[in-house]
């Protein structure tokens, strides 16, 4: 006796798929943006030097493990309407607005560098709100405002380091 193959039923959380796609897209591109922050912090946690290194370091390592924990949140929701999520370089290079930063900048650039990614994800987040809010998308909505959140406070803190 052969086995009836069972598929899976369509998505219907009352999204409609061309919406769920436009928001997925914008995700994608959240995701690209927090995962070059993420390398960027990263990097900048192992290579800053100078008088203010115990606290560049330890800040910077504070928020790459928030932004590494983001990345998941992220993928799963773009996952979760329905879409892959990005997962490689060459997508993220694609898709992001924060580019690297050649060879290892001084402290306070880095500080500097860091500021203006964390309001390049800022950016990024807020420019889906209007297909969020026009779906009804509370998910996401509730996704977008977190990372706001979180990364508002984050260039208010590292901005605070350079006045």
């Amino acid at each position: 006796m052969k086995e009836k193959k069972v598929t899976a039923p369509p998505i219907d959380t009352g999204i409609p798929e061309k919406q769920r796609a436009d928001i997925a897209a914008g995700l994608s591109r959240l995701l690209a943006d927090n995962f070059s922050l993420y390398l960027k912090t990263h990097d900048f946690h192992w290579n800053v030097t100078g008088p203010m290194f115990n606290t560049l370091h330890l800040m910077f390592e504070t928020q790459y493990n928030e932004l590494w924990a983001a990345n998941d949140v992220i993928a799963e929701r773009i996952r979760s309407l329905g879409y892959p999520a990005p997962g490689t370089f060459t997508e993220y290079a694609k898709l992001a607005s924060i580019k690297e930063t050649p060879g290892q900048p001084a402290a306070e650039e880095m500080v500097r560098l860091l500021v203006e990614g964390n309001e390049a994800v800022v950016r990024t987040a807020r420019s889906i709100f209007p297909k969020v809010d026009k779906a009804s998308d509370e998910p996401t909505a509730d996704l977008l405002t977190q990372r706001m959140q979180v990364h508002e406070k984050n260039a208010w803190m590292l901005r605070s380091l350079l006045e």
